[in-house]
């Protein structure tokens, strides 16, 4: 059973992590004084953090992909 996402969805989850993060900050700014808004801006941080984290991953792995030879070894 193949369980992958499609690779538009793929591609695009970093970022979605990304603009939820900022989402979830902005909403919280107005409420501070609410119980929520800092629950809202804490998962707001950690989702900014991720999505960053996934594309500075995805950019180094393909980065150094493109140095190695891509045959396997028993090839």
């Amino acid at each position: 059973m193949d369980l992958r996402l499609p690779r538009g969805l793929y591609e695009l989850l970093p970022y979605v992590y990304l603009a939820g993060g900022v989402a979830l900050g902005v909403a919280s700014y107005p409420y501070a004084d609410a119980g929520w808004a800092n629950a809202a801006l804490g998962l707001g941080a950690v989702g900014v953090v991720a999505g960053l984290v996934l594309i500075l991953r995805r950019r180094s792995y393909r980065a150094d992909a493109e140095h190695y030879d891509q045959r396997s070894l028993d090839d």
